[in-house]
């Protein structure tokens, strides 16, 4: 099998789970749901006005004609209107996603930033007490839940020494005529800093770790004794032939990182009022909006699938040597 063979493979896979993730969500919520509408609904409404409600909604329509409906619209991007917002489900979920995107992304490309080259550096101190350490902390912050380090966090850095905001994304009241408009000031990155940290340290163990013992391995192989034989400095032993070799596991952790930061950003948008798209499915399945909910888990789906896809094709670009099967 060909790469490209094999990369079209690959996206024939993620468009399969996403349509499977699509169908489960559809008769999910309306078999969890017998009347979705009931959030609409008051009780001074008689029977005429709830059926109107209904009919609005396309509930009245048999349920394979509202499952074609609802593909179709999907792959347009259209899904309904909030019932709580009054306003397309659409333009809500883009917004909250795009503040997802930007505290997930920031926040496992800071842990991968520091994770990598920390874990190559522990690994040329290995058994010493740096590198001790080094693993104690690491392994601390992956075992404390992000919501206990982010009101930690919250009560001695926001409470107790007033250093960063505690809430939001931007300081109320503020004016911003676009997407871009918000988030490129000074007032977003310093509302910004404590819940990026508090992600980035919970991931921060994973890659340092992989990276420190994939490079022990690395150390015993016969290039890296070539290397030393020419006489070429530790650090670029280290740096440029040992850890090159030994980023692959930590490309794969990748990942799995990506996976596990979509499902764990509800929480901390919770913890810090953060008004992304996790914070907005828990929102939505409170006050029983399922336009909202449906799209946001769908939406997260596709954005997770998309990122693995990325992350595999980096796979095969870092190592040619990977067999397409």
């Amino acid at each position: 099998m060909t790469r490209r063979t094999y990369l079209i493979k690959r996206v024939l896979q993620a468009v399969f789970s996403l349509w499977i993730i699509a169908t489960i969500l559809f008769f999910l919520f309306r078999m969890g749901l017998p009347d979705p509408t009931a959030a609409l609904i008051t009780e001074g409404l008689n029977a005429e006005q709830r059926a109107a409600v209904r009919a609005q909604f396309g509930l009245d329509d048999p349920l394979w004609r509202q499952y074609v409906l609802f593909l179709t619209n999907a792959v347009q991007g259209e899904f309904g209107t909030s019932f709580s917002y009054r306003a397309p489900v659409a333009e809500i979920v883009w917004e909250r996603l795009g503040n997802t995107m930007i505290l997930m992304l920031a926040a496992i490309v800071l842990a991968y930033a520091i994770g990598v080259p920390l874990g190559a550096w522990l690994s040329w101190r290995r058994g010493s007490s740096t590198d001790t350490m080094g693993i104690f902390v690491g392994l601390m912050f992956r075992s404390a839940p992000m919501f206990w380090t982010g009101m930690i966090a919250i009560l001695i850095f926001g409470v107790g020494l007033s250093m960063f905001p505690t809430s939001g994304m931007r300081t109320l009241p503020y004016d911003a005529t676009g997407f871009w408009d918000k988030i490129f000031t000074l007032d977003f990155l310093w509302h910004a800093i404590l819940p990026v940290l508090i992600v980035a340290l919970y991931y921060l163990g994973s890659p340092m770790l992989i990276m420190r013992n994939t490079m022990l391995e690395v150390y015993g192989e016969d290039f890296i004794e070539m290397a030393r034989a020419k006489g070429l400095p530790e650090r670029d032993i280290l740096y440029k032939h040992a850890a090159r070799n030994a980023l692959l596991p930590v490309v794969t952790q990748l990942a799995v990182t990506i996976g596990l930061a979509a499902g764990g950003q509800v929480v901390v948008e919770v913890v810090f009022s953060w008004p992304g798209l996790g914070r907005e499915i828990l929102n939505a399945v409170r006050t029983s909006d399922f336009p909202l909910a449906q799209a946001s888990f769908l939406i997260m789906a596709a954005f997770v699938i998309t990122l693995n896809l990325l992350v595999d094709i980096l796979y095969t670009t870092l190592d040619p040597r990977v067999s397409f099967r």
